[in-house]
């Protein structure tokens, strides 16, 4: 759902401020559900929120820190949706291995139907954090050990057995959300070589199917052995 223009008055205080970032975040979302990252520009940005591109940047320093803002946005609302994921689909009473699995199920599920939050996990390190201020990413890194502290802690509160190694678990499966991402959906180039080759679709793997191996096999690595 795209977000209508917005003639703006001069914001005046500090609310009429949020509601203001608020408006660009918003539109800089839909702009993502329509188009790839590397095409949203500050531009088109600016264009659909109806602001000069030189009054967005009195809210945000640059197209990488609206990307970023959006980032942390995104992943906290990931993390409540989550909760209520695991919880309703983790029995405490299994078996240690058995809570490992659904766990790994689970979060590939969830990761893999949010395409848009991959994206930006992925252009996380080469794109985001660049073209930024060092204030900007002390921020955001301060506000993504808090996202992580609180995907650790739910992940240990469904597989405890996870101990120390639940945040390493956290960190690396955000990370390869993001660089698996990259290679879903196939461009159709690929898709055509497929068709003509079928052998080399050994090669391709859906999102979701690529990130539950992956989820698996770390999962494997951390979890102690009876």
């Amino acid at each position: 759902m795209g977000v209508d223009r917005v003639t703006f008055q001069r914001a005046r205080n500090e609310e009429q401020r949020e509601a203001r970032r608020r408006v660009i975040l918003d539109t800089a979302a839909a702009m993502l559900g329509e188009m790839p990252l590397a095409e949203l520009s500050l531009n088109e940005l600016s264009r659909r929120v109806g602001l000069a591109k030189s009054n967005v940047l009195r809210y945000f320093e640059s197209r990488e820190a609206v990307m970023l803002e959006l980032l942390d946005d995104f992943l906290g609302r990931w993390l409540v949706d989550l909760t209520a994921e695991l919880g309703g689909g983790i029995d405490a009473q299994a078996a240690p291995e058995a809570r490992a699995a659904r766990l790994a199920e689970i979060l590939s599920r969830s990761l893999a139907d949010r395409p848009v939050l991959c994206d930006l996990f992925g252009a996380q390190g080469g794109v985001l954090e660049h073209n930024v201020s060092v204030e900007t990413i002390k921020r955001y890194k301060r506000s993504s050990l808090g996202r992580l502290a609180t995907m650790t802690d739910l992940v240990r509160q469904h597989v405890p057995e996870l101990g120390d190694g639940a945040q390493m678990f956290c960190l690396m499966s955000l990370l390869s959300a993001g660089a698996l991402s990259a290679y879903a959906p196939p461009p159709p180039s690929l898709l055509a070589a497929y068709a003509d080759e079928p052998a080399l679709g050994a090669l391709h793997m859906e999102l979701r199917d690529a990130l539950l191996a992956a989820f698996t096999s770390m999962l494997l690595g951390v979890l102690p052995r009876a």
